[in-house]
C-alpha cells in the first residue's frame, strides 16, 4: 500500500551531506518525493512509496553514517497523493 512519509530531522543535519544521503537512500528504495534544508537548521523530507520501503528509509537514515548528527526526528504518516515522478533535492 502506498503511503506518504513527512519527516523533519533536527540536529547538525546541514552541511554534512544529509540531503544527498537521503536522496541516495530514497532513490535506491524506489521512493518518490523530495528533501530540502530549512532556514531553522532542520532538514525536511517528503516521500511516497510502499510502506515497508518508507520504514526502511527511516531505519537507514536513523542507523546510517550520519546518525550521530540527528538529535530529533519528527515523523508524520499520510495518504499518498501520487504527485511525484522522482526524488529530488530542493534548493529553495
Amino acid at each position: 500500500m502506498e503511503k506518504r512519509l513527512h519527516v523533519y530531522y533536527s540536529g547538525m543535519v546541514q552541511g554534512v551531506g544529509f540531503r544527498f544521503t537521503a536522496e541516495r537512500v530514497a532513490v535506491a528504495l524506489g521512493l518518490l518525493g523530495w528533501v530540502k534544508n530549512l532556514s531553522d537548521g532542520r532538514v525536511e523530507v517528503v516521500c511516497e512509496g510502499e510502506e515497508s520501503r518508507l520504514i526502511e528509509f527511516l531505519n537507514k537514515m536513523k542507523n546510517g553514517p550520519l546518525k550521530h548528527y540527528i538529535t530529533d526526528t519528527q515523523v508524520k504518516w499520510q495518504e499518498a497523493t501520487g504527485e511525484f515522478e522522482d526524488f529530488t533535492i530542493r534548493f529553495y
